[in-house]
């Protein structure tokens, strides 16, 4: 030490010395038990405190200071650490301007003389104008960085309650519905951030509803009595949020953009030091929000095109790149649908753009109700438009033209007139047309060429073996709407649609249980056309409501007719597809075509799928139930090949079960196909259901379903499906043998 120093070591003795600095010291010391009970203080601390040196020795630090809760609670957990950090936190004495304070705890000794020292440090003006210009620094370089609005405005919330950790803060977004949406709430309880999210924006919702609608700050200084709080006060209150300051935040020509709020744990106004940080921030999320706008803006004019909102080329591009190496690993198709709207350069030509333009908004807002999430639907220019496809195989790609065509071809109006739009279709199918975008595209391009060429209004494949399978689908969809039409309208000729029955034959005792009515269509070109084929056609482009319809009501009716002629017919069963019952007036019409026959309702079982049963739609279910009042027996088709579930069983009021001819094909070849079989007729005898066997041809597949119990047969070993008078002549001949039967009765067929 040297002279000076000793000199003042002389003449003030260690123990002096130490409390003259500690008494002239600026920042407030606190000396500590472990249990926060104060041992001693300087006068710093004292005027910190409001308090006499002499009146706080034995006193708690919290409660002389008036601090607790989680705040304090947090900050007294980390000094209480063995080894606490400089700065174990910040916190804000409570009084008219809250004072926040930086805390550094050190521990002085150990066991029974443990002592904490806390020194406490205000922040000064100076300090607090460094921390609103660090927070508005920080803030615009992530937004130079282009970080995301979320990030900007969580990150803006942080830093507030940092410097004031006495507040919560919160960022508000009005939405085109005028509603609000939470954008960043970090702190906030998010039980009540999502019961704010969402709601009406309003002069009486609340503090951030009421200044986005007026445009002026709102201080609800107590959350508990404040009227504009009313209908939503108890989850906040809930919460510990006592009081809120919302401002506005406002973007250019005094746009409401939104609201930044900080919320108190107890009633209170704000202090200066919020309102000059609020000050800061409102700008700074005026500024992040429409930085976040105009980057979208950006985006939308370079990825987009600005007539109808579709993705353009150049995004199309990239998703389509994307989609085709994700396909090459998982070895996916990928079709490209290449759309041109026929003679839209004539209605340019003639009409105006703005005529044309109407015209394609409104065909690209048909297009899209048509695509699912993970398509891409683009606009290339002019009247071309391109789907991206993943995953779509060419026999999808085919019946997804064909909705394209039906709903494109309905007429609408633009500027008083009435047009009819019409689109040919390119197809091109990756990896057999190509293996890049710009090849499929170049493929696709070429196919719809061939469609405009073919006579417009349809899809070409860019290969011809789709392409046939194409054409044929277009020329019988068209064909089976142009029978249906010539068969409800009573057309002269001979009719395209017949009924053939087929009998079911109760097995124990023999006879004949009924007559199923399956439809049959004869094409002029190509002969007999397969139920198989024409059949889902049908469901898939809308027609097999009308053809089931044409079915119940001339099968019943021909079922009057023989009943009249005494033909002895014991009853008959009808198909009908689940998208029949989503109608919800079968039950209506079934009423009604059984009245104007005379045919009791027990006589009719109409056969449903599986798929049907599986349905939520609560009108399916309403009109199974109505059915089933009315006594129609409900039977499963071709049970055993869907998703089938023993509680849609017990749940709807099914009556029978048809085992599907697939399980009897090979019954008495396959062992493995017996015990399916043995299980589905008792499953029925378990629940009381009549079971019929289907596709029954063989003498050993019937003795095999008779031993196992089987109730009902049906398939050529009994009987063909025949015409109305051949069934006549059958029961008049072969099957008489049928209609009235002994108990006993035993005999070779």
């Amino acid at each position: 030490m040297d002279s000076a120093g000793a000199a003042l070591d002389d003449r003030l003795p260690s123990d002096r010395l130490l409390r003259v600095t500690a008494a002239q010291w600026s920042a407030a010391l606190v000396w500590t038990a472990p249990d926060g009970t104060i041992v001693g203080a300087n006068p710093a601390f004292a005027g910190l405190a409001g308090c006499p040196l002499d009146g706080m020795i034995g006193r708690s630090l919290p409660a002389l200071l008036d601090i607790g809760g989680r705040d304090w609670q947090t900050v007294w957990d980390r000094a209480q650490g063995e080894h606490p950090p400089p700065g174990s936190g910040t916190l804000c004495l409570p009084r008219r301007d809250p004072v926040p304070v930086d805390l550094h705890w050190q521990h002085l000794a150990d066991g029974a003389d443990a002592l904490l020292l806390c020194e406490m440090r205000c922040f000064d003006e100076r300090e607090r104008a460094e921390a609103v210009a660090r927070l508005q620094q920080d803030v615009l370089e992530l937004v130079a960085a282009g970080r995301s609005l979320k990030q900007v405005l969580d990150f803006l919330c942080r830093q507030v309650e940092a410097c004031a950790p006495e507040v919560t803060c919160s960022v508000m977004l009005r939405d085109d519905e005028n509603r609000m949406r939470v954008a960043a709430a970090p702190s906030l309880p998010g039980v009540y951030a999502a019961a704010i999210d969402g709601l009406a924006i309003g002069p009486d919702v609340g503090s951030c509803g009421s200044a986005m609608s007026r445009g002026e700050a709102v201080m609800s200084t107590d959350i508990a009595e404040d009227p504009r709080w009313a209908p939503y006060r108890q989850v906040p209150l809930a919460h510990g949020l006592a009081a809120c300051w919302s401002n506005p935040i406002k973007g250019r020509n005094a746009r409401m953009l939104g609201s930044f709020a900080l919320y108190y744990r107890e009633p209170r106004p704000a202090a200066p030091f919020h309102r000059r940080l609020v000050e800061a921030c409102v700008h700074l999320c005026a500024l992040a929000i429409e930085h976040d706008r105009a980057r979208a803006e950006i985006n939308r004019l370079a990825y987009f095109d600005t007539l109808t909102g579709l993705p353009n080329r150049q995004l199309l591009a990239d998703r389509a790149t994307a989609a085709l190496a994700l396909a090459g690993r998982t070895r996916q198709p990928v079709t490209l649908m290449f759309l041109d709207v026929d003679r839209f350069k004539t209605i340019n030509d003639s009409l105006g753009h703005a005529v044309g333009d109407q015209l394609l908004v409104e065909v690209a807002n048909r297009l899209r109700r048509l695509f699912i999430e993970g398509d891409t639907l683009a606009r290339l220019g002019g009247d071309e438009f391109v789907a991206l496809l993943p995953g779509c195989d060419a026999a999808h790609a085919s019946l997804l033209a064909e909705r394209v065509l039906a709903c494109l071809s309905v007429p609408l109006t633009v500027a008083d007139l009435t047009l009819t739009p019409t689109a040919s279709i390119g197809i091109a199918v990756h990896p057999d047309d190509g293996m890049d975008f710009d090849t499929l595209l170049r493929q696709a391009d070429a196919a719809m060429y061939r469609a405009k060429q073919a006579g417009r209004n349809r899809c070409h494949f860019f290969r011809r073996d789709m392409n046939e399978q194409a054409v044929r689908r277009l020329e019988m969809e068209a064909a089976l709407r142009e029978a249906l039409d010539r068969q409800e309208n009573g057309a002269a000729g001979e009719a395209p649609f017949e009924l053939h029955y087929q009998p079911q034959v109760r097995l124990k005792p023999y006879c004949l249980h009924r007559v199923e009515a399956l439809i049959r269509w004869t094409h002029p070109r190509w002969g007999a056309v397969s139920p198989m084929e024409f059949v889902p056609l049908a469901e898939e482009c809308g027609l097999i409501d009308r053809l089931d319809s044409w079915v119940l009501e001339t099968s019943v009716a021909q079922l009057g007719r023989w009943r009249a002629a005494g033909v002895p017919v014991p009853g008959l069963a009808v198909n009908v597809s689940a998208v029949r019952f989503a109608r919800g007036d079968l039950p209506d019409q079934v009423r009604s075509v059984l009245a104007a026959n005379g045919i009791p309702a027990t006589d009719l079982t109409l056969e449903i799928t599986e798929r049907l049963m599986m349905t939520e739609e609560v009108g399916a279910h309403d009109a199974l139930d109505a059915l089933h009042a009315l006594g129609v027996t409900l039977s499963i088709d071709d049970f055993g090949t869907g998703y089938s579930s023993l509680s849609y069983l017990k749940r709807f009021p099914v009556g029978e079960l048809k085992i599907d001819r697939s399980f009897v094909k090979e019954l008495d070849i396959d062992a493995a196909n017996r015990p399916l079989v043995r299980a589905i007729i008792q499953i029925g005898e378990a629940l009381g259901l009549t079971v019929v066997a289907e596709g029954v041809e063989r003498e050993a597949q019937h003795r095999m379903l008779e031993a196992e119990g089987c109730a009902i047969g049906q398939g050529y070993r009994f009987a063909r499906p025949m015409p109305a008078d051949a069934l006549v002549r059958w029961l008049a001949g072969e099957g008489k043998h049928w209609v009235e039967c002994p108990a006993d009765a035993c005999f070779s067929i």
